[in-house]
């Protein structure tokens, strides 16, 4: 009895709160919401992130895509650090430009050297009507004929207990556009999107009365992105609007002494941390705007290490490219399916504790005829059966610095010396 006194005492607030103006609510009807996801941004030519829901836009290389978690966030810097001839960082950079032209994102491309509307006449030929198709590895074949199973043997018998190298850098799902660098993209393209130059001999610079480390040019060229990010729209606190876009930032060869800049001149420059100070508040700006910005460092004429560090800390990718042309790995059978490696400098910590670091640390790029790509390193598991024994020997040495940095490890072993 006492048990159904509790019960009937602690159902009757609950029968008269369900009908406090004289209509029964539906069966089981409680006052628990579920929480939706928020809505997010749908501009053209982007998408988020699978891993901290960031909006991405992509750099143009699909190789590159993925090394750097699917793209590159809104709001963040990609630093390069240029090859020796600033061949390969150059034409990322187009890649990158070229992918916002194909999107009708906005572009910012700020030179001293070159100008901005002759690099826009460089870009590569997008392949509009692209389809990734991928092929099937073929099965060897069945044959009777006893010369033909002894090769299969022997062949079996030596790479049989070898894992496949899958070399590519691929994604299960298409973000982006192919290009044809043998081919510049079309007036009638390229002219269809808005850009904003900036070509330092044509922009007057005032010397600031303050003590700004930062230099004029640089001054010149924040204040500049300012006025286009908060004219344009791409600020995130201007009320919004039913389109939005993305503003592509491309810089050119920041650091050079092109730019008034002394860091690649001197052990102990005088502007040492103009670079720094500008990377500061051009990483500030983006944190606020619609914007993603790739800069480029020649890196190599740069003798001070600390402030390189300082560098490619205050940005939130960087990779560097190490070019073999001029080297002697230029010539060398181990590298000859490669133009150069790349590293991974820092990757970013957005949204979570724990960056996204890639699965492989061995990289190397290549040059095809049409294509740029970055790929897994792998040494092959023979030279050739034609290379001599004192070819081989000379090679012994390349070999061994190879395997020291962890590069190819599976294939040094099957080398013949």
């Amino acid at each position: 009895m006492s048990v159904t006194r509790v019960t009937a005492s602690m159902a009757a607030p609950a029968n008269r709160v369900s009908k406090p103006s004289g209509e029964r609510l539906p069966f089981n009807t409680t006052s628990f919401q579920k929480k939706t996801r928020s809505k997010l941004l749908s501009i053209p030519g982007t998408r988020p992130s699978v891993q901290n829901g960031q909006l991405l836009v992509s750099t143009g290389v699909t190789s590159l895509d993925y090394l750097l978690g699917g793209g590159l966030a809104v709001g963040t810097v990609l630093l390069i650090e240029e090859d020796r001839y600033d061949s390969y960082s150059r034409m990322i950079l187009k890649y990158f430009l070229a992918e916002g032209v194909v999107c009708r994102h906005e572009l910012f491309v700020a030179a001293a050297q070159d100008n901005p509307t002759d690099i826009l006449q460089e870009l590569p030929d997008p392949i509009l009507d692209d389809v990734a198709i991928h092929k099937p590895v073929e099965q060897p074949r069945l044959s009777c004929e006893p010369h033909d199973s002894l090769d299969a043997m022997k062949i079996a018998w030596r790479y049989q207990n070898l894992p496949k190298v899958q070399s590519a850098l691929a994604s299960s799902s298409r973000f982006g556009h192919y290009y044809d660098v043998s081919k510049t993209m079309e007036p009638e393209i390229r002219q269809a999107a808005k850009c904003h130059p900036f070509y330092l001999p044509e922009h007057p610079t005032q010397s600031s009365p303050t003590h700004s480390p930062m230099l004029e040019s640089y001054s010149a060229l924040l204040k500049s992105l300012e006025d286009v990010i908060h004219r344009e729209g791409f600020d995130v606190a201007t009320p919004m609007s039913n389109s939005r876009n993305i503003l592509r930032i491309g810089l050119h060869s920041l650091g050079s002494a092109l730019w008034g800049d002394d860091l690649c001149c001197h052990d102990n420059p005088r502007h040492g941390h103009a670079l720094a100070t500008f990377l500061y508040g051009l990483r500030a700006l983006l944190r606020s705007s619609l914007a993603v910005a790739v800069v480029t460092v020649p890196s190599h004429l740069i003798q001070n290490r600390a402030l390189m560090g300082s560098i490619t800390r205050l940005c939130d990718n960087a990779i560097a490219l190490e070019s073999f042309k001029g080297s002697e790995r230029e010539t060398n059978p181990l590298y000859k399916d490669y133009h150069g490696l790349l590293h991974v400098r820092q990757v970013p910590h957005l949204n979570c504790l724990v960056s996204q670091l890639p699965d492989h640390k061995d990289l190397a790029f290549k040059l095809k005829r049409k294509q740029f790509s970055i790929e897994r390193l792998h040494l092959p598991p023979d030279l050739s059966e034609t290379v001599s024994r004192v070819s081989r020997g000379e090679l012994a040495g390349a070999t061994m610095v190879a395997s020291a940095c962890g590069s190819g490890t599976s294939g040094n072993k099957h080398l013949d010396f």
